[in-house]
């Protein structure tokens, strides 16, 4: 039986996140509600699956801390400077290389792909190109997302997704993987502290790391700041929010990396969690 239509909430999108999905983009979200219905018979991916609940609280949430980069526009001299034609083409080919190298991303605990499925499908047709890693200790739950990934399409979509089972302590001590990252997101995995030491590492200079959260503190960001400093990395923002239908409470860290992590972090497995930094 097919699944019912995921709503579409194009009102909603806009009025919370300035921002809404185009026709195509729809169509990937409905076919990987679809995929997820079909891959939580065989495997626990998620309680989430009545539409208006699996539109809020995984596609919604999802994309809602991506918010800062769904709507970056040019500034004027920007808009001005990419109307003046470059007569030297060497330097036009190299700006062109320049535009189509992908953005790299990374969600570590993706579980059934959230945030980092619908965070990209969201960012595609922003940034070009997207290197996307999918990151989660459950092998069967990354043969499933093997699986899903090919079933959505996602190259013709400009997303290339690699799907690795793995430990985030693990990777963040592969040089194919350290500090290469331009963006990094992180949900529901564990303390901040932890999260923190995860994905840091992980991050180029002047890359990005997006925490997403329920509840959150004063004594939380107080005892996040060194261990950031630790890691290499500042808060730059932290935003409060509720969900459009529930009403509830969100909170999204981002974090920006401005020094190199030393290379003892992360720490071997499962420390980071039993100990966090302080």
């Amino acid at each position: 039986m097919p699944a019912t239509p995921l709503p579409t909430h194009l009102n909603l999108w806009q009025q919370t996140l300035n921002w809404q999905p185009t026709p195509d983009q729809q169509a990937l979200f409905q076919k990987l509600y679809e995929q997820i219905l079909d891959g939580n018979t065989r495997l626990n991916l998620t309680r989430i699956t009545e539409p208006e609940e699996f539109w809020e609280k995984h596609l919604w949430d999802s994309v809602s801390g991506l918010a800062p980069w769904l709507t970056d526009e040019p500034d004027d001299a920007d808009a001005e400077n990419s109307e003046i034609e470059d007569t030297d083409e060497a330097e036009t080919e190299s700006e062109e290389e320049q535009k189509e190298e992908p953005i790299r991303i990374v969600d570590i605990g993706t579980g059934g792909g959230f945030p980092g499925l619908p965070a990209a499908i969201a960012l595609a047709p922003i940034t070009g190109p997207i290197d996307l890693t999918l990151v989660d200790s459950t092998r069967k739950k990354i043969f499933f997302l093997q699986e899903l990934c090919q079933q959505l399409q996602l190259k013709s979509f400009g997303i290339n997704a690699n799907c690795l089972a793995i430990r985030a302590e693990t990777l963040g001590q592969q040089v194919a993987h350290r500090e290469t990252y331009d963006l990094a997101l992180v949900r529901a995995v564990g303390s901040t502290l932890t999260c923190a030491e995860y994905v840091l590492p992980l991050l180029q200079i002047d890359g990005q790391a997006v925490l997403f959260r329920g509840q959150w503190s004063t004594h939380e960001t107080e005892a996040l700041l060194p261990v950031l400093d630790l890691l290499g990395g500042e808060l730059t923002d932290l935003k409060s929010w509720e969900t459009p239908i529930t009403k509830s409470v969100r909170h999204c860290l981002f974090i920006h990396k401005v020094a190199p992590t030393p290379g003892n972090l992360p720490r071997a497995v499962g420390i980071p969690s039993k100990t966090p930094l302080t």
